[in-house]
């Protein structure tokens, strides 16, 4: 899900992390560019960036293998070798990451198709403009500080603090909330009513027991969606319509 926004400010970015980006591309001359005005961007947008560069998707693979983190990446479909592809598709199944922010790279615009399994965030084609670079870089970073923002609750005498994007979806069981996230499912004394106001725009709630984080719907139906860990949870008659029309004026 792409954010289109205006242009961050230097106060949007107060008190982050330092974001990992990288660039793999087998042009030194390209990687350099990116990199330059990754630098650019980050001064005048008062953003921590650290860079990393590749010229081979097998030395990017080894790195990531080794469990480092990139949090954006620039990825050159056509590398030598290994194809930024395979990278993306190593990325998302092999590693089974899916919050890295790939943005391919390419001299071509007529990879759609191919790129849809990755789910890139975005696809650049070259010559890329320092314009483009900073757009994207924008909306990237205020997808990660979204997913980045916590769910607070109690269990007991212990306090949780979940990120919202690991969040899967919400489900009443009698008198408590289970919270199943990509890691593990949590239950505490509650009820959906109440929670909803705490979460984040992407959640939604389908039924009067579910409430589902969009950005984990994997397929829908009119009567149902199905959530990245394989769950499918049923869409109330009530809330039919108001869930199509959400979804699909969001995707």
């Amino acid at each position: 899900m792409y954010i289109k926004d205006v242009p961050l400010k230097k106060s949007d970015f107060w008190g982050c992390n330092v974001f990992q980006v990288g660039i793999c591309d087998d042009g030194k001359n390209v990687c350099a560019y990116i990199e330059d005005i990754l630098l650019q961007y980050a001064k005048e947008r008062n953003v921590k960036i650290e860079t990393n560069i590749w010229y081979s998707g097998e030395g990017l693979r080894n790195y990531l293998s080794l469990g480092n983190h990139v949090d954006i990446l620039f990825l050159d479909i056509e590398l030598l070798k290994m194809t930024g592809i395979e990278v993306g598709n190593y990325i998302r199944k092999q590693l089974d990451n899916i919050e890295m922010q790939i943005i391919y790279i390419s001299g071509e615009a007529s990879y759609a198709q191919q790129l849809f399994k990755t789910r890139p965030f975005d696809f650049l084609v070259k010559p890329i403009s320092q314009e483009q670079i900073h757009e994207v870089m924008d909306e990237a970073i205020k997808v990660i500080e979204k997913k980045n923002r916590r769910f607070e609750f109690q269990q007991g005498k212990d306090y949780h603090y979940v990120p919202m994007g690991d969040i899967i979806y919400l489900e009443s069981k009698g008198r408590k909330i289970k919270v199943v996230t990509l890691k593990n499912s949590l239950e505490f004394y509650g009820k959906l009513k109440e929670t909803a106001p705490s979460l984040s725009e992407d959640f939604i709630a389908i039924h009067q027991s579910y409430i589902v984080n969009r950005e984990h719907i994997i397929r829908y139906a009119y009567e149902t969606v199905e959530l990245i860990d394989g769950t499918t949870l049923t869409i109330s008659p009530v809330n039919r319509k108001r869930v199509r029309e959400r979804l699909l004026r969001e995707a």
